[in-house]
């Protein structure tokens, strides 16, 4: 974990990309103190970008939900899957080529803003084919795509996610749909979104900013993708990401920075520090006792629930690096 620096993590950084899903809000609706705290980190003068791996929407469509939940937000801070998968798409095959699209109306416009011809699955004149979450696509649809593949038509996925959080928990995502096709055609597509810097880099290219920080709350696509593109991040517990799966990354899934919600932005970052086989953050400490994870301490105070998943993340690794094992968290919770 990387130690203090500056008044607060917000002014530590010039340029903000936050992730949607799981940090501004979950299935439509706002996160507990995401808005407030984006227009504090936006008031000190930091540059905010809101970057998703969610294919289907426009950078309208996002802008207008943002506006409605609180959040100020035009269509130029919002950056997609879909906008990178674009980029990429001009890179190989160049501007005007027509493009095979298994997707939803947030690739197909990001396309034609790239300068590429959406066709649909099927058109023989596509030079490439392009996927993306998009849940009313027919079956029959994706097996012709899935055998265009096969017999050899370059594909660009705009992401892998697994899953994506709803109110009612985990629910599929669209790198259900990439496995399913990658195992039936025997190749793997050249993905946009997180964890790969595509997206990243096309957020780097469209918001100004030289010291980013990625906001996210997933390990292995959000803090995984911030280790690919060379950045810093902050994991914030408010969306996936588990205890259990925190303790239990690898150091290309750690981020340098964890907070219990947005408002962490506004303190200055936590570092765990270790003392005789004991890690200390806060009022906390946290050491692995006949590999079962043990924490002792209190806290009320603002900050202290950051400390506290800091304290047991620091404990966790170190655990992990020492024996190759992941610490049991047994029936802990977080604070709050």
């Amino acid at each position: 974990m990387a130690g203090p620096r500056g008044e607060s993590l917000a002014t530590s950084y010039d340029l903000l990309m936050f992730d949607l899903d799981g940090v501004v809000y979950v299935d439509g609706r706002a996160v507990e103190h995401a808005a407030e705290s984006i227009a504090q980190a936006r008031e000190g003068g930091a540059h905010i970008a809101f970057i998703t791996n969610n294919a289907s929407r426009t950078p309208e469509q996002v802008a207008a939900q943002l506006g409605e939940l609180g959040v100020t937000a035009t269509p130029a801070d919002v950056v997609t899957s879909s906008q990178a998968a674009a980029r990429l798409l001009v890179s190989a095959h160049g501007e005007g080529s027509p493009i095979a699209v298994l997707g939803a109306d947030g690739l197909l416009a990001a396309l034609r803003d790239a300068g590429l011809e959406p066709v649909q699955v099927g058109d023989p004149r596509a030079v490439a084919i392009v996927s993306g979450y998009a849940p009313d696509i027919r079956w029959r649809v994706i097996m012709q795509a899935a055998t265009l593949i096969r017999n050899g038509l370059p594909w660009v996925a705009t992401n892998a996610d697994l899953t994506l959080p709803t109110d009612d928990g985990l629910a599929p995502g669209h790198g259900l749909l990439v496995r399913l096709i990658s195992d039936f055609a025997e190749v793997a597509p050249q993905v946009a979104g997180k964890p790969q810097r595509p997206l990243l880099d096309e957020t780097r290219l469209r918001v100004e900013g030289e010291h980013p920080l990625m906001v996210g709350d997933r390990l292995d696509t959000d803090i995984a993708g911030a280790h690919e593109a060379g950045v810093e991040s902050l994991l914030v517990m408010t969306g996936v990401s588990s205890l259990p799966e925190l303790v239990a990354a690898g150091p290309g899934e750690r981020p340098t920075w964890i907070g219990q919600d947005l408002t962490v932005l506004a303190r200055p970052g936590r570092a765990a520090q270790e003392e005789d086989g004991r890690w200390r953050a806060g009022p906390w400490t946290a050491e692995v006792d006949d590999g079962r994870l043990v924490v002792s301490g209190s806290g009320a105070e603002p900050g202290d629930a950051d400390a506290w998943w800091t304290t047991v993340a620091a404990a966790g690794w170190d655990h992990l690096d020492r024996t190759g094992s992941p610490v049991d968290p047994g029936d802990l919770t977080g604070p709050g």
